[in-house]
């Protein structure tokens, strides 16, 4: 609504002035509060209730237990779409600009001093027209007063050149009012981009976060497979290596159950001759098989596994320490970065020379 342009264009800017304060629905000056629909068009939020109701007789009014978001109706002035939350009309921005108008217009035609036909009259001079303003009284007044009435002593000036600077100075104030409300609404543009900017900011943020934890995990998780697949190897090459071991010992043993039991039964062999023919050979297998006992054996402490022990606590240190990185952590490492240039310069500056 451009006040300015409508007031400058028309030759009486209060008669303007109450034509753009008329409420579209009740046909009546705005009734507060005023509400101001995204269209830009404003409503008395009376009005506006009941040409919501109107087209959502579901929705119950703030008293009521329904709650219902979406609930929409069309501007009376364009018929733009308007798309309310769950409060509903109450949920609209109020239009303190247009109230504070309202109240101003007020003001001035309460101010207004008695007319008689189409000319203003003075009160004490029902005869005269007031065509003089008190610069003192601050009032409109008439000859009359200047020189016999109560303004006698008062400096006075043409009504006319008063009643041009007075509505110069609220078409400004109006101007001022409608710019401070332009200037407000773009900061909350801007503050409203500058959300979304650090919503938007904020998700790249943790993608890339969870991207390079992600990362980590998978780099654990590959090491620790590696780390088991050596261990387990290794655990079965000693197993291996036992069970081995363990058919030797039971080959061996079986051989000598069986040299034990040939034996006794030699010693039971009662004829000398028969004796001596198979004991010379008998006392042989038993030492060989005696030295045969002589098998491979496992060191002590073969089947520790402590070597595969691993010292992960520096590592989960830095694992704690991990944290974002600062403006000041990146100036001082810069900083480093350039002395150690410095330094490695003038050592080779004094190795020349």
């Amino acid at each position: 609504m451009d006040y300015k342009s409508s007031l400058i264009q028309d030759g009486n800017p209060m008669e303007n002035l109450e034509k753009q304060l008329i409420c579209p629905i009740c046909l009546e000056m705005f009734t507060k509060p005023v509400v101001i629909l995204p269209c830009q068009h404003n409503l008395c939020r009376k009005c506006a209730c009941d040409i919501f109701q109107a087209a959502n007789p579901y929705w119950a009014n703030r008293g009521g237990s329904v709650s219902m978001s979406g609930s929409r109706f069309r501007c009376p002035s364009c018929r733009h779409e308007v798309i309310m939350d769950r409060h509903g009309v109450y949920g609209l921005q109020r239009n303190l600009l247009v109230e504070n108008i309202i109240d101003i217009y007020k003001q001035e035609c309460c101010s207004r001093p008695l007319q008689k036909g189409n000319h203003p009259m003075c009160k004490e001079h029902e005869d005269e027209k007031i065509n003089i303003y008190c610069l003192t009284c601050e009032v409109p007044t008439c000859s009359m007063c200047k020189v016999f009435g109560i303004h006698k002593a008062c400096e006075v000036a043409p009504l006319q050149s008063v009643f041009q600077g007075q509505k110069t100075e609220l078409s400004n104030c109006i101007s001022m009012l409608v710019a401070g409300n332009d200037r407000v609404q773009t900061i909350i543009t801007q503050l409203e981009d500058s959300c979304r900017v650090t919503e938007e900011n904020s998700h790249q943020v943790k993608e890339e976060l969870s991207r390079k934890f992600d990362m980590l995990y998978a780099i654990l998780d590959e090491k620790k497979s590696e780390l088991l697949q050596r261990v387990t190897r290794e655990q079965e090459e000693k197993l291996s290596f036992h069970e081995a071991l363990i058919q030797q010992y039971r080959q061996q043993l079986e051989k000598s159950s069986k040299l034990v039991e040939t034996a006794i039964q030699s010693l039971d062999e009662p004829g000398g001759a028969v004796f001596l023919s198979g004991a010379k050979q008998l006392i042989r297998s038993i030492v060989e098989a005696s030295k045969g006992c002589q098998l491979g054996k496992i060191e002590q402490g073969f089947e520790n596994m402590d070597y595969f022990t691993l010292d992960l606590e520096h590592i989960a240190d830095t694992l704690r320490a991990i944290d974002f990185e600062t403006g000041e952590e990146e100036e001082e490492f810069i900083e480093e970065e350039n002395q150690e240039e410095e330094e490695s310069t003038e050592g080779k500056e004094e190795g020349h020379q």
